[in-house]
């Protein structure tokens, strides 16, 4: 008997943890709007940094107009970043263009979603400009395979290009593209180069080479081995030197105008690839090529941290006013924009070089706890994304916008080994991007674990990412 009853109060104690963890997982997947007395009118900017798993990808993330909470804070600032949706309208085109617009549509399509307004300002460096790049290299392929011209002349440029800009901006992009990416009609022109059409281009060029180079670009090998970029800049080479005396070219000696005039041939070369290639193909190729670019650099802005170098100078040991200092000054350049977790490695790498030549030698990031994902736009409670250094787009459909950001969790801020990052290299194996930490509630870095999602709250909208 008492073992029967010593039974009947186990399966009811079972039987209550499993409602409570089942009232727990429908709660962790749902979002309740937060309400409050006010909505501020005012906005303050919060910028993001985003980061790429060696291990696994995840799901996008997900702003929804459905599930936007009411902000949190009625006695602070909201974030500009509250998505907002423009209204789409048929533009108003010069009727000037030679261009058939309906055969390059989703590339259209595809930029007016990386460029959407509430976003382009923020995702300029990673995702709009690149697109925007993109989408000219294919809109002047798809001229050219109607007429032996890899270039527009320059009325023909300028009406195409305000055309370009008026569909983009009807589709819901930001109109102040031209100036945020630095493109103008001169792009579509071939600029210095002295190969413009196709016949010359063809008798210069090994184009089999060439497109067998970049007609499958290899995302994950093309930064570190190469293979389309030298196709590319040989060709370029020969096209800007001319038919004789290719190792004569005053390109060589780093002459500015010459340098400009490779440039400009690039520009031609993209062009007959875009010419040659499907618009989908030349498109994942181009963004490929600009991630090698962006991914080398760090986007931010630094302005001469004295104060931090002030409190931190001499420093063995963790230091409130040292720690306060660093805090306040990355909390500043936070606000910039959206980078990925590469750049985040540089940009981490370049501040540090900049502490240790003010006298700041011992790592702070250690001391202050620093992480790569506070170099990061910050949401509620500090949450940080880093956006994933391979090819990334945004995406705008009826559940608002939405664009991928891996989970990086705490990885540590490197602290650069020497006052100079000039030998910096992320393709060096020492530099490799930094493997997801073993999370405490999952046996395996980057394991997806039970398959619950966390809802982030970041720019004062909900986030979607996988709980690692």
């Amino acid at each position: 008997m008492e073992c029967f009853k010593a039974l009947t109060h186990l399966k009811c104690f079972l039987y209550h943890q499993l409602l409570i963890f089942t009232f727990w997982l429908y709660g962790v997947q749902y979002v309740i709007s937060m309400e409050t007395v006010s909505i501020p009118s005012s906005h303050s900017q919060n910028p993001v940094l985003l980061a790429e798993s060696p291990i696994a990808s995840f799901d996008p993330i997900e702003i929804s107009p459905a599930v936007i909470p009411h902000y949190p804070y009625p006695g602070e600032p909201s974030s500009p970043m509250y998505p907002s949706f423009p209204t789409t309208y048929e533009p108003v085109l010069t009727g000037k263009c030679p261009v058939n617009f309906s055969s390059i549509t989703n590339i259209l399509e595809k930029t007016a979603s990386d460029c959407s307004a509430p976003l382009a300002a923020l995702v300029g460096n990673v995702i709009c400009c690149p697109q925007v790049s993109s989408l000219l290299h294919i809109f002047q392929g798809s001229y050219s395979r109607s007429v032996d011209s890899l270039i527009l002349h320059k009325a023909a440029a300028n009406d195409c290009f305000s055309d370009i800009m008026s569909i983009l901006a009807s589709r819901g992009a930001n109109n102040t593209v031209p100036t945020l990416c630095s493109v103008r009609s001169s792009n579509l022109t071939g600029g210095s180069c002295p190969v413009k059409d196709v016949t010359m281009f063809e008798k210069m060029v090994n184009t089999s080479k060439l497109v067998e180079a970049c007609s499958s670009v290899d995302s994950l090998r093309e930064c570190c081995q190469p293979v389309c970029q030298p196709a590319i800049a040989e060709a370029a080479f020969r096209i800007s030197s001319g038919q004789s005396s290719l190792m004569a070219s005053p390109i060589l000696g780093g002459n500015s105008t010459a340098v400009d005039v490779l440039t400009d041939c690039k520009g031609v070369v993209y062009a007959w690839l875009a010419r040659n290639l499907s618009s989908d193909t030349a498109n994942t190729a181009f963004r490929t090529l600009s991630n090698c670019k962006v991914n080398k650099v760090c986007p931010l802005e630094f302005e001469e941290p004295s104060a931090v170098i002030k409190a931190c100078s001499d420093m063995v040991s963790p230091n409130p006013s040292c720690c306060s200092s660093l805090n306040t000054y990355i909390a500043g350049i936070q606000k910039q924009m959206l980078i990925t977790n590469r750049q985040a490695i540089n940009c981490a790498m370049t501040f540090g070089s900049m502490l240790q030549k003010g006298g700041v030698m011992t790592n702070v990031y250690e001391l202050c706890d620093v992480d790569l994902k506070d170099f990061s736009l910050q949401a509620y409670g500090q949450q940080g994304c880093l956006l994933r250094s391979s090819l990334t787009d945004i995406v705008i459909d009826q559940a608002g916008l939405s664009f991928t950001c891996d989970l990086s969790d705490n990885i540590d801020a490197p602290w650069p080994s020497s006052s100079s990052v000039s030998s910096l290299s992320l393709c060096a194996p020492e530099m490799s991007l930094p493997a997801l930490p073993t999370s405490q509630k999952s046996g395996h870095p980057g394991d997806l674990g039970s398959g619950i999602r966390s809802l982030i709250p970041i720019f004062s909208a909900l986030i979607f990412s996988i709980l690692s």
